[in-house]
């Protein structure tokens, strides 16, 4: 088992979960967060600290598609350690359904 990151971190990108993680298994993206799934201890921990409940144990149904995201994309952006400040509008977004298919941006977000 690990966790993965879903769409709801899309546009939200809220970084208490990398502050929490032991592993420092996160990578960032310009506009949300993956977890890589070769290196996530599945301990768990930052689950709870997704205001959003953007993180999930991939042994939930259908999230078959988000595993491949986190595994892809964890190989391609930048490791993330530390929290930042989430984007000014991520708010505006928390509510939103289908943001992979509108927001969702493949490019390397800043990291550490």
């Amino acid at each position: 088992m690990t966790y993965i990151v879903n769409e709801n971190c899309i546009k939200c990108k809220y970084t208490d979960c990398v502050e929490v993680c032991p592993v420092d298994c996160f990578y960032e993206g310009e506009n949300m967060l993956v977890i890589h799934p070769d290196e996530c201890i599945d301990c768990g921990v930052c689950e709870p600290e997704c205001p959003v409940e953007a993180i999930k144990p991939d042994t939930e149904p259908d999230l078959e598609k988000w595993l491949e995201v986190n595994r892809d994309f964890s190989e391609k952006w930048p490791n993330i350690t530390a929290k930042k400040d989430a984007p000014p509008n991520a708010d505006d977004f928390v509510e939103e359904t289908g943001k992979f298919d509108k927001y969702f941006s493949d490019k390397p977000g800043e990291g550490d």
